[in-house]
């Protein structure tokens, strides 16, 4: 109960304790971060052997920062300095609760210390220069920090082990008084010796420091000094492989317990079958670097998501010879560099890299083999999903006798609830007097690896270099820009969070940027927007090809005249830049303010490099096909679009049995236009028939250029009756187009049209446009003749005019010109 209410304190302080403006000066934050650690690591071992308790010279670097920074950066550089402490080197393991207790015990004392000296008015020398009279709360501070941290440890200790509070501090703990003292006067000298501007003086406060950790370090060793040296040179071989067998863990991005269950399962698998106590250590020692080859592996290759092809598993092969060259040069007083050679060796010789089979596999590196299976199998992969236990173990006994050796399964099989038993007692090395970031706490619950952090960010590290590859890969599987984009926002999550992802291109014609694409929270408002260049934010990064970082996302509407307020707080925006030009810009929102940092700029920096010869890429592509769908002369759709509409028009006509109507219209007398007035004046002519007839039809109708002076209106939903009148309609505007082939000189266009419904003059486009053509070939024959029925009347052998007979024709050298 002791232990659990301390922890429960301990993090409670840690995660509701307000920061303030503990992290204002991140140098001194992490300067002292490190040190503490590192002073961590040379710890002297109390005489409390059977309790693990340790102490160190971390206790001046966290002084320091309660000096300098405050109460919540001192309590997580002590607890990390703890963890460290905790978990670097040591004999064995405690129970978890053990190191949890000291995390959380350490957390606690900080902030009750720290609230001493603050209270009692000490300045906080980062923040109010330190102009003497600080000593008083310094030290009672530093009495604080001693009375209660070893209070809190000695009782725990004398509830555990039912001896009296007094017993225990007496014969155990007031030892440590000294090292508080000389840690507490080294960093208050230290912080004296800055306020200064003598810093070149502080480093030789370590003399003292050095002096007494040396005083104790000689004092406890005394008893059993070549017992001490054989046990520090063993936890330094142990804690070097465990510290390179997680980080390669890391980068696999393998659960973090894969290698300790790996390890436990193999020692166990060994012992049982009969192993010598060196050969057991070896299979061990293997188990822990089995994947070290994998750092010749690239990193898209152990995190595909699916089958590798036939070269990407040529390379996984050689990470087995890798490690095994790697271990090789390391002289370990028993065999591990075959067992790392061999562990993907087959028992029925299909394995590699030597092809070897049966008992030619040294026998670790069968037992190896069999459990790196049956735990590949239940893990979680980004390969493969976990599989129960009972159906891996079936999966394990079926590869019996093919890639594994039968009587190692067999052991497997047997073992095997002993083997998970003994996995979930590995637990967390020893009882601390110090301890790391309440964050890990929780980790340590799942037996997560020694220095998480410093895992954690090699991990996120290949993450990040693979879902940059991701990306990369992901912008060559689309020509279209919408659909580019919306394949980047879903990969770019895995680096930058967001809760909007928008693009914006670049249109010189109106020297703006529009939004082209937007995902996420108000993501239809970020597509109306159109900002113009030097404006909002897109302007501006537009206009400076430079990032800006947690800008206010409110500018761009406001740029954009878009009322109305949004829930978007903070902003990233990158430019788009393709061979000097400027292309658009990539941006990023979130509803939180301040929300991102410069690892997000440079990631988003980094994606936008990809994205602009991507982008510009698909703008081109995109501009081509409206090219190839467009008529260049009149803008409207041509031949090519007009035969994938209507195909896709008749079919859905004919699923929902509705009618679809073609009209087919001529110019009449184009010919004489031309010949009269110079194409130019043709071409005029045409784009007014165009637009006219673009804006005669319905919006989701279509009106196409067909061919020379004759175009094609597709009416969908349109019945013969509809279609005849919209007919005439657009006739008589034709005729109403006030036409000036020159100055002063007016002319009257004409046409003809013919008309074809679907399903009942044809069921396929060919038939719909050759009845419609073969109308309108009559429509201009009866035009004609009602045009040419006049002047028959009066002289019925005169020659017929044409439509345009009252034009008078230019002269020869007008023509010319």
């Amino acid at each position: 109960m002791f232990i659990g209410g301390v922890i429960a304190i301990g993090m409670g302080a840690l995660f509701f304790q307000p920061p303030a403006t503990a992290y204002a000066h991140p140098a001194a934050f992490v300067l002292l971060l490190t040190l503490a650690a590192v002073a961590a690591v040379f710890k002297v071992d109390l005489p409390l052997s059977h309790h693990g308790a340790t102490m160190s010279l971390s206790f001046a670097f966290e002084f320091a920062s309660l000096l300098l920074l405050g109460p919540h950066a001192t309590m997580v550089i002590a607890a990390t300095s703890a963890w460290v402490q905790c978990t670097a080197g040591g004999d064995g393991r405690n129970p978890l609760h053990r190191t949890m207790f000291s995390m959380a015990a350490l957390v606690v004392t900080a902030l009750a210390a720290s609230h001493v000296y603050l209270l009692l008015g000490g300045p906080l020398a980062m923040q109010t220069p330190v102009r003497g009279g600080f000593e008083t709360p310094a030290m009672a501070a530093a009495m604080s920090y001693f009375v209660l941290n070893t209070l809190l440890v000695a009782t725990a200790v004398g509830l555990e082990s039912g001896r009296p509070l007094r017993k225990v501090w007496n014969d155990h703990i007031v030892w440590c008084a000294l090292s508080f003292v000389v840690g507490a006067g080294a960093a208050a000298g230290g912080v004296a010796l800055l306020q200064d501007k003598n810093a070149w003086a502080v480093g030789l406060l370590i003399v003292p420091l050095y002096l007494i950790h040396r005083t104790y370090g000689l004092y406890f060793e005394r008893l059993d000094v070549e017992q001490g040296r054989v046990r520090e040179v063993s936890d330094l071989h142990l804690a070097t492989v465990e510290a390179l067998a997680l980080a390669i863990d890391a980068k696999d991005q393998t659960a973090t317990a894969h290698i300790r269950r790996v390890q436990t399962f193999a020692a166990g698998l060994a012992e049982a079958m009969g192993m010598s106590a060196g050969d057991v250590q070896g299979v061990r020692t293997a188990a822990l670097l089995h994947d070290i080859g994998k750092l010749a592996v690239p990193e898209h290759i152990l995190s595909k998501p699916g089958p590798l092809t036939q070269e990407e598993f040529h390379r996984m092969k050689v990470h087995p010879q890798v490690g095994a060259e790697i271990i090789a040069h390391v002289p370990f007083p028993y065999p591990v560099a075959p067992i790392i050679l061999n562990h993907h060796e087959r028992w029925d010789g299909k394995g590699y890299p030597n092809g070897l089979s049966g008992e030619q596999i040294p026998l670790g590196a069968r037992i190896l083999a069999a459990v790196d299976y049956f735990d590949a199998l239940t893990s979680e992969r980004p390969f493969h999903k976990a599989m129960p236990a009972d159906e891996a173990l079936k999966v394990v006994q079926d590869e019996a006798g093919q890639a594994l050796d039968p009587a190692v399964v067999e052991a497997l099989v047997r073992l095997l609830p002993n083997l998970e038993a003994m996995a979930d007692l590995v637990a967390e090395p020893a009882l601390h007097l110090m301890l790391h970031d309440d964050r890990q706490l929780a980790a340590a619950t799942h037996q997560d690896m020694p220095a998480k952090s410093v895992f954690h960010d090699i991990a996120l590290a290949h993450r990040e270099i693979y879902a940059l590859y991701e990306i990369a890969q992901s912008m060559g599987t689309s020509l279209g820009v919408a659909d580019t984009m919306a394949l980047v926002a879903s990969k770019l999550s895995n680096l930058v969070p967001f809760s909007s992802c928008a693009l914006f291109l670049y249109e010189e014609e109106s020297d703006s940027l529009r939004c082209r694409f937007a995902t996420g929270v108000d993501a239809e408002r970020l597509q109306t927007l159109s900002v113009g260049n030097g404006q909002g934010l897109q302007g501006w990064v537009g206009r400076n090809q430079r990032p800006l970082v947690n800008a206010r996302p409110a500018a761009d509407l406001e740029a954009a005249n878009a009322a109305g307020e949004t829930s978007l707080q903070s902003a990233l925006v990158c430019p788009l830049v393709f061979d000097g030009n400027l292309i658009g810009t990539l941006a990023v929102y979130h509803s939180e303010p301040g929300r991102f940092t410069d690892d997000h700029r440079r990631l988003l920096d980094r994606v936008a490099e990809q994205a602009a010869g991507v982008i510009n890429n698909s703008m081109v592509f995109e501009q081509t096909k409206r090219d190839s769908l467009t008529d260049n002369l009149t803008g409207l759709p041509n031949t090519r679009f007009m035969f994938v509409h209507l195909t896709r028009e008749l079919a859905r006509a004919e699923r929902l049995a509705s009618e679809v109507s073609l009209l087919v219209m001529d110019l009449d007398g184009f010919k004489e236009i031309n010949d009269s007035y110079g194409h130019n004046v043709g071409d005029r002519a045409l784009r007014e028939v165009a637009r006219v007839l673009r804006n005669g039809i319905r919006p989701y109708d279509i009106c196409v250029r067909y061919a020379g002076d004759e175009f094609v209106v597709v009416l969908s939903g349109c019945g013969a009756q509809e279609a005849d009148q919209k007919r005439r309609e657009l006739q008589q505007a034709i005729e109403d187009i006030p036409f000036e082939v020159r100055p002063g000189q007016m002319v009257k266009l004409g046409s003809s049209f013919g008309f074809a419904v679907f399903p009942h003059d044809g069921e396929a486009y060919e038939t719909l446009l050759s009845t419609a053509d073969h109308r309108m070939y009559q429509d201009k024959a009866q035009r004609k003749a009602r045009l040419n029925a006049p002047a028959e009347a009066a002289d019925p052998t005169a020659k017929r005019p044409s439509v345009f007979a009252k034009i008078p024709r230019q002269p020869a050298a007008d023509r010319a010109h």
